[in-house]
C-alpha cells in the first residue's frame, strides 16, 4: 500500500470519530471501487450504501447536513458525480445565499477514475475539477496531487467553521503507486 492510500484511510478514520459523521454513496459498504478500502476503519452502521442514483445522493447529503450531521457523500469517480451536478451547483453551492445563513457543510469525495492496470474507457477518468470550481465560487474544490495533501485537506474540511463545503477530488492511480 502506497502512501496516498495510507493518507486515505488516516482522513477517513479522522472523519469516522465525528459523532455525527455519516459516510454514504456508492461502494461503502459493499466493496466494488478503491475508495471501500480507505473505509476499513469506519463503522458499518456509519455507512449508508446508495444504489447509482447520484442527484439523489447529493440531495440527500444537504439533507443530513441540514439535520446537524457531517455527510462524506463519496462518488467513486467525477463521471458519477457529474450527475449529482444539479444539486451540487444549484444547491450546495448556494445554500448561504437561498438561507441567509451559515450553511451546514457536506464533505464531497471523488476520484480521478484509475487508468492502470487496466484503461475502464472516457466514460470512467474525466477530471473536470478545475471546470466545476469555476461553478463552484461557495465550495472549496481541491484536487489532492500528493500524499501530503490529502489528511490536512479533509481535515480542515471537517473542522471549518464557516460552513464552506469542500469537494476533494483525488487520483484512482495514486492509491497503488504514490
Amino acid at each position: 500500500m502506497g502512501a496516498y492510500r495510507d493518507e486515505l484511510l488516516r482522513a477517513m478514520t479522522y472523519l469516522a470519530q465525528f459523532h455525527n459523521s455519516v459516510f454514504l454513496g456508492q461502494a461503502v459498504a459493499v466493496p466494488g471501487t478503491a475508495m471501500y478500502g480507505t473505509l476499513a476503519n469506519v463503522p458499518m452502521e456509519r455507512r449508508l450504501e446508495l444504489p447509482v442514483e447520484e442527484d439523489l445522493q447529493m440531495g440527500m447529503s444537504i439533507g443530513f447536513a441540514m439535520q446537524g450531521w457531517l455527510p462524506v457523500s463519496i462518488f467513486p469517480r467525477w463521471n458519477f458525480l457529474l450527475l449529482g451536478a444539479n444539486q451540487l451547483v444549484n444547491h450546495l453551492d448556494k445554500l448561504r445565499e437561498m438561507t441567509r445563513v451559515t450553511p451546514p457543510k457536506v464533505i464531497v469525495r471523488t476520484s480521478i477514475g484509475s487508468e492502470r492496470p487496466l484503461h475502464p474507457g472516457p466514460q470512467h477518468t474525466g477530471d473536470w475539477t478545475e471546470a466545476v470550481a469555476q461553478l463552484l465560487p461557495s465550495v472549496n474544490v481541491v484536487r489532492l496531487d500528493e500524499p501530503h495533501q490529502i489528511f490536512p485537506a479533509y481535515q480542515l474540511a471537517a473542522e471549518r467553521t464557516d460552513g464552506q463545503s469542500t469537494l476533494l477530488v483525488e487520483w484512482g492511480d495514486y492509491h497503488q503507486e504514490k
